[in-house]
């Protein structure tokens, strides 16, 4: 992989994101962007809005993608890639529209795509690429006739600049262990719970049922974690996916079991102890504070576990330096060039161009960055 290229066939990099809230005052109307169209009363998101409210009503996972920005702008630098770097949310300032507009104004037209998400599903990454069409759309009805061409980032799930860093954290972690557990520790690989429907149609149409692409690859990255722990450890610690932060109705199937539900049974079973590895989430954002940090934690003092939560991904330089490599990667391959995709595991690299079928909707919608895209 080069080191940069001389004519880049891109010209900006957007990190796009879901969003939060900075202040209390912005808690319910960022739930309200979040739930839109589904019918949920004021009250209830102010229910939910509570686990904001515990921490000042401002989210984390702006902060983060601040630091995220400097750690890239300054590791392109440092390589001598010039590529400028905006940012964009889903359901919060600044907002997506925004930003693209911005983008327009400022000549950029080949724009590649960087989402917080490292795996494939509807909601990380379908319903990026429908907000996409979306901002797309309402640019093209303002009369701005010079829409920026958009390209996604292919899924990051199994590069080793997002592995090796969460693999640090759960060596980290299990060091942090009293010695008389330490040993007898079990890895609790936690992810976001998605819709059973949703997990069993994620990735392309070859990969749907049985939890689909979005099961597989998390459990090639926990595969690939476990692994290097003991290599490095000479321990081989029990490990299992789990899932976390479930939200909707209790007759929808969602993936299963909750960290809480693993942590009870787990001590039951007779473990020492718990690693928890939030190997779904790119950084430290709200559903890590709350439903591992307070609300697992909370569970595993109940029972007298002793528990570690291993560190997120966050700004890491060798994450920062993993988006460098796929930027350059498709960069290449945008030129014409040979390239090898790096990923490690038992999956093949993600594709660039989502095939059509992958991860969809529940009703048909435009989505941008695809091999159906209405604004390829």
């Amino acid at each position: 992989m080069p080191d940069a290229l001389d004519a880049p066939p891109y010209d900006a990099l957007l990190l796009l994101s879901f969003g939060g809230p900075e202040g209390p005052d912005d808690v319910v109307p960022f739930l309200e962007n979040v739930t839109r169209g589904r019918g949920i009363p004021k009250e209830r998101l102010k229910e939910v809005g509570q686990h904001y409210f515990l921490f000042g009503g401002i989210s984390p996972i702006n902060d983060q993608n601040r630091a995220l920005l400097d750690a890239l702008r300054k590791d392109f630098a440092d390589h001598g890639l010039d590529l400028p770097i905006y940012w964009g949310n889903r359901n919060w300032a600044p907002y997506l529209t925004d930003t693209l507009r911005e983008m327009a104004a400022d000549g950029r037209r080949r724009v590649l795509v960087l989402a917080t998400s490292a795996y494939a599903s509807y909601s990380g990454c379908r319903q990026y690429r429908e907000n996409l069409a979306d901002a797309l759309a309402a640019l093209e009805a303002e009369g701005l006739t010079e829409l920026p061409k958009v390209d996604k980032l292919r899924h990051y799930f199994n590069h080793p600049g997002f592995l090796d860093p969460m693999i640090d954290g759960v060596i980290a972690s299990l060091a942090d262990l009293p010695d008389d557990v330490r040993a007898g520790a079990h890895i609790a690989f936690t992810t976001h719970s998605i819709p059973t429907s949703s997990a069993d149609t994620s990735g392309p149409v070859e990969d749907h049922g049985d939890g689909g692409a979005y099961v597989k690859q998390h459990l090639d990255v926990a595969a690939l974690i476990a692994e290097a722990v003991r290599e490095r450890t000479g321990v081989d610690h029990p490990w299992q996916l789990v899932y976390q932060s479930r939200s909707g109705a209790p007759q929808i199937p969602w993936l299963e079991p909750d960290i809480c539900d693993h942590l009870e049974e787990r001590h039951a079973a007779g473990v020492p102890a718990v690693v928890m590895a939030p190997i779904g989430f790119v950084s430290d954002h709200m559903e890590v504070l709350y439903d591992l940090d307070t609300e697992a934690k909370a569970k595993a003092e109940e029972l007298g576990l002793p528990v570690r939560r291993s560190a997120t991904v966050g700004a890491d330089p060798r994450f920062a330096a993993a988006i460098r490599d796929l930027v350059l990667e498709r960069a290449a391959a945008e030129s014409g060039s040979r390239v090898t995709p790096c990923a490690l595991g038992a999956l093949a690299p993600s594709h660039d161009l989502c095939p059509v079928g992958c991860c969809p909707a529940r009703a048909p919608r435009p989505a941008a960055a695809g091999a159906d895209s209405p604004y390829a």
